[in-house]
C-alpha cells in the first residue's frame, strides 16, 4: 500500500496539545508531532494481527489504538495518521512513538484539534508495514437534532460467531457503547464452552484467566476475530467493563468465583484485569485511578451520555435468597429489608455525588447513563422467584411457571374477584434479580427521585442479562422519571439457555403481564438495540440476528421490536 500524505501547519499545531497530555495518560499513549518519519531506527517489524480501534469521543478528538505483533521482542517505532478522507490525501494530524511489552506493544493516540460531528479515517505503520484502516467520528458541539448509536453488550468468544458485530459493522452511526462482558474469564470448559471446538473458538489460555499474561491472551484471543475487528474499525467505541472482565459476580472487594486460598489476593488479579483492559480497549486513560471508569460525553445540546460503573468501584456484596430461606420460602419481608437498607451501595458515595452532579448541570434535552446492569423494578411472586433463583428443586422449572400461570390469571381479574390466596400470591412479588439495582432499592429511589426533581428527561441503557427487556423507571410512588432499555448479547446465552425456547418465549409474555413497569422483554434472540435520538423522542428497536452457530444468518423481521418515549411525557409506546 502506498503511503501518500498531505501535511499543512494545521498538522504541527495539532500536535503540540496532544503531545503535552502524554504524562498524564497511559503509558502506551503516544503523541503527535510534525513529522512521521520515526521508523526504521531499531529495524524491529511488525504486523497488525488485532486490527484498529477508536474510542472515548469528545467533539475535538479521540483515542485512535491498535496492538502491534512483532517479529522480535524490543522497543517497536509506531506512526499514525489521521485524515478526512480514506486515501490519507489529505492528513489533518499525525505523530510518532514506541511501544513494548511493557504496555503488552498496544497503542493510542489522543488525536486532538479535531472538528465536531466529523469523520476521519486513522492507520498506523511500522516500517512497511501499514494497519488496516479505521474510520472514526467525533461527537457534536452546540444545536443538534438527531444522533444514533448500536447498544452492545455480553460476547462471549466460545459461545458463537459474532455475527452481531457483523451488523453492527454495517450501520450508520455516532458510537457503539459497549455496556460489557467484553471478555470472560472462565476456563476453556466454563460457561457457553459446550461447542467450543466446533467453532474452533476454545479459550485461550485453556484456564480461568488471572494474572496480567491471562488477561492479555484472552483479550488478543477476542480480537483476532474478524468480526469484532471489522466493528471497531467501522466505528469509535465507548465502554464500560461488568464482572467478566474481572470475575463472575464481583463487587468491591472479590467476586463470587474468585477464591484468595487457591488465586490470590482479589486486589491483585483486580489489578491485571484492569491494566489488561486498558490496554486493549481504545478508553481515554485517566489522569489518576485507573480504577474510575465513570466519565461523561456531550453530544451537543441533544444528550449528555454518563457513563458508570455499578460493578467494581462501589458495589456492596450482592444479597443471596438462599440466605433468607425459612420453612421452605423466602422471608420476603426480612429480604426486602436487607434489599433496601439505606447502607447499601452499588455507585459508592463518591460516583454517586457525581453522578447526581452530572443529572444537575446537564441542560441536554435527554440524560443518558450507560451502565451495566437492570435499574428498572423488576419483582415476581415469591414461589416463582424461589424456584429460579434458589437451588433446591428437581422441579424447579416446574414450579415456577405453575406459580406464575396462576399469578397471571389472578393479575387479569379485577381486585375484587381475586381469592384471598391469589391476592396473597401477588402480594408476595419480591425482585428477581438482586445483581441488578434492585439489589440496591434504597440507592436506586435515591437517583430517581434526584431525577424527577430535576425534570431529567432520562434513559438508562443496560446489559448483563443476555436478554432484552423495555422498562418504565418510575419512583416509589409510580411517578414517570424515564426509561430503561436493556441490550440483548452479542452471544452468552440468555434464558433459553436454561428454560428452553419456547419456555423462555413463554415467561417474557409472562414477565410483561406482572412487571408493571416492564414494556417488552425478549428471552430468546441474541443481537443489540439500536437507539435513535431526535428533539423530540427516543426510539429504542431491538435486532436480531437468525444465528450464531453459523456465519450463514439473517437479520430476523420478528421479533424485532420498537419502542418509543417523548420527552414531553417520558411514557413508553
Amino acid at each position: 500500500m502506498k503511503r501518500s500524505s498531505t501535511y499543512t501547519r494545521r498538522t504541527i499545531l495539532k500536535g503540540i496539545t496532544a503531545s503535552s497530555l502524554v504524562p498524564l495518560l497511559g503509558s502506551n499513549l503516544i503523541g503527535c508531532s510534525g513529522s512521521n518519519n520515526s521508523n526504521g531506527s531499531n529495524g524491529i517489524a511488525a504486523s497488525f494481527n488485532h486490527g484498529v480501534a477508536s474510542g472515548d469521543p469528545l467533539s475535538d478528538r479521540v483515542i485512535l489504538w491498535t496492538r502491534l505483533t512483532p517479529e522480535t521482542e524490543g522497543e517497536v517505532n509506531v506512526d499514525w495518521e489521521i485524515a478526512t478522507d480514506d486515501t490519507f490525501g489529505s492528513v489533518v494530524a499525525s505523530g510518532n512513538g514506541t511501544t513494548t511489552s511493557d504496555v503488552d506493544y498496544t497503542i493510542k493516540v489522543d488525536a486532538d484539534g479535531l472538528d465536531p460531528q466529523t469523520s476521519y479515517y486513522y492507520r498506523f505503520i511500522v516500517g512497511d508495514e501499514i494497519s488496516p484502516i479505521g474510520k472514526t467520528r467525533t461527537a457534536a458541539l452546540g444545536a443538534i437534532d438527531s444522533a444514533r448509536f448500536a447498544v452492545v453488550s455480553c460476547s462471549n468468544y466460545p459461545a458463537g460467531f459474532f455475527n452481531v458485530y457483523r451488523e453492527v459493522a454495517r450501520q450508520e452511526l455516532d458510537a457503539v457503547l459497549h455496556l460489557g462482558d467484553y471478555i470472560y474469564e472462565y476456563d476453556a470448559d466454563g460457561y457457553a464452552s459446550e461447542r467450543s471446538e466446533e467453532f474452533g473458538r476454545v479459550s485461550q489460555p485453556e484456564n480461568e484467566i488471572i494474572t496480567l499474561q491471562d488477561y492479555r491472551t484472552r483479550y488478543a484471543q477476542y480480537r483476532s476475530d474478524t468480526d469484532l475487528q471489522d466493528c471497531h474499525a467501522a466505528h469509535p467505541f465507548i465502554v464500560v467493563w461488568d464482572d467478566h472482565e474481572l470475575a463472575n459476580n464481583a463487587w468491591r472487594e472479590g467476586a463470587e468465583e474468585h477464591d484468595p486460598a487457591t488465586e490470590g489476593e482479589w486486589s491483585v488479579r483486580r489489578a491485571a484485569a484492569i491494566q489488561a483492559w486498558y490496554e486493549w480497549l481504545p478508553v481515554r486513560p485517566p489522569a489518576t485511578q485507573r480504577e474510575i471508569i465513570y466519565r461523561s460525553f456531550q453530544y451537543g445540546d441533544l444528550l449528555d451520555l454518563i457513563m458508570v460503573d455499578t460493578r467494581s468501584i462501589g458495589r456492596d456484596l450482592q444479597i443471596e435468597y438462599g440466605d433468607f430461606v425459612n420453612g421452605g420460602m423466602i422471608d420476603t419481608q426480612a429480604a426486602l429489608a436487607a434489599l433496601n437498607d439505606s447502607n447499601r451501595t452499588i455507585l459508592g458515595s463518591d460516583q454517586l455525588t457525581w453522578l447526581k452532579a452530572q443529572l444537575t448541570d446537564s441542560t441536554a434535552r435527554w440524560q443518558v447513563i450507560g451502565q451495566q446492569v437492570l435499574m428498572a423494578r423488576l419483582s415476581l411472586p415469591e414461589p416463582a422467584t424461589r424456584a429460579l433463583v434458589v437451588p433446591g428443586s428437581d422441579d424447579a422449572l416446574a414450579e415456577a411457571t405453575a406459580a406464575l400461570l396462576t399469578a397471571v390469571g389472578a393479575k387479569n381479574k379485577a381486585p375484587e374477584e381475586r381469592t384471598s390466596e391469589e391476592q396473597a400470591l401477588l402480594d408476595s412479588a419480591i425482585p428477581l434479580n438482586t445483581d441488578a439495582w434492585d439489589g440496591y432499592g434504597f440507592e436506586r429511589d435515591d437517583l430517581l427521585n434526584h431525577a424527577a426533581q430535576l425534570g431529567s428527561r432520562l434513559v438508562v441503557l443496560a446489559g448483563d442479562t443476555h436478554n432484552g427487556w423495555g422498562s418504565q423507571l418510575t419512583t416509589a410512588d409510580g411517578t414517570a422519571v424515564g426509561v430503561e432499555f436493556g441490550c440483548p448479547s452479542v452471544t452468552s446465552p440468555g434464558a433459553e439457555g436454561l428454560l428452553g425456547a419456547d419456555n423462555a418465549a413463554l415467561f417474557a409474555s409472562i414477565t410483561v403481564t406482572l412487571m408493571d413497569d416492564l414494556r417488552y422483554a425478549d428471552f430468546v434472540g441474541r443481537g443489540y438495540v439500536a437507539l435513535d435520538f431526535t428533539l423530540e423522542e427516543v426510539t429504542s428497536e431491538w435486532r436480531f440476528v437468525s444465528a450464531i452457530d453459523t456465519f450463514d444468518y439473517t437479520m430476523l423481521e420478528e421479533p424485532q421490536t420498537a419502542l418509543t418515549v417523548s420527552r414531553d411525557n417520558l411514557l413508553l409506546a
